[in-house]
């Protein structure tokens, strides 16, 4: 199994637009990051994690044909809304594509985006659109997802739920402030953890900043653990020069075997 960073940026990405600082001028390509996404593989089952805005170019760039299922973490903005990327699978396949989600989510994608999930009929003069189908999920209850046993692990993202998992060694958290008892239990001896770090120092009420996910990557002991949702507020080699060992910055495109 393997995990492929598609987009590493929180809601602005990197870099911001109008912003004169070094990060969003860096030349070094780890500092250009797209939008929240992932893609988890082994042979040529792949499972996307969340639909950012820049989806068709991070898959056109990580040379992605196809994809299985969608795992949605949460419904903010920056991790639905390329979902309309989802349209040249549906159309190759014939088949609408399965997307994963909490209740809340789905609820809330099901509304916001009808004509992908609740489509009655053909688009107007065969005018192709994405479809998908939507399933729900229940916390902690392992489910089985484009070939991978999954397990759910909800966790407080301000007013909402961001949904992680965990599947084999694999254990994947983003959007996150807080890591309940239950879920650290579930992520005990994953070899390879995945966590959101804003930037340092500074506090967030929804989000890890770096200091609060490498005391969690602490606690919970994995091999390796990469950080993801990075603003322009640190840099790729910032990071890689504070981070401690077994302690990780991913950048898009990055690739990591389990």
């Amino acid at each position: 199994m393997r995990l492929r960073f598609l987009g590493t940026g929180t809601s602005f990405g990197v870099p911001v637009i109008g912003c004169p600082c070094e990060v969003c001028h860096s030349e070094d390509l780890r500092d250009r990051r797209t939008r929240h996404g992932a893609l988890v593989e082994s042979g040529d089952r792949r499972l996307l994690v969340d639909t950012p805005p820049e989806l068709r170019l991070q898959l056109v760039s990580a040379g992605v044909g196809s994809v299985d299922a969608v795992w949605y973490t949460h419904q903010h903005a920056d991790h639905v809304h390329g979902v309309d990327d989802l349209r040249v699978f549906s159309m190759t396949s014939g088949q609408p594509v399965p997307a994963w989600g909490s209740r809340e989510c789905v609820e809330e994608i099901r509304t916001r985006f009808g004509y992908v999930f609740d489509q009655q009929g053909a688009g107007p003069g065969g005018v192709e659109r994405p479809e998908g189908e939507l399933h729900i999920l229940q916390p902690f209850q392992e489910t089985e997802i484009a070939g991978f046993p999954i397990i759910p692990l909800p966790v407080p993202h301000g007013p909402v739920e961001s949904w992680g998992f965990r599947t084999g060694d694999l254990g994947y958290i983003t959007d996150a402030k807080e890591l309940p008892e239950r879920v650290r239990q579930e992520l005990a001896g994953v070899r390879v953890l995945v966590l959101n770090a804003l930037w340092f120092t500074a506090e967030h009420p929804t989000h890890f900043n770096v200091e609060e996910a490498v005391e969690v990557a602490g606690e919970i002991g994995a091999e390796r653990t990469y950080l993801t949702h990075i603003s322009h507020l640190a840099s790729h080699r910032e990071l890689q020069r504070r981070l401690p060992p077994r302690v990780f910055p991913a950048y898009d495109g990055l690739v990591v075997e389990i």
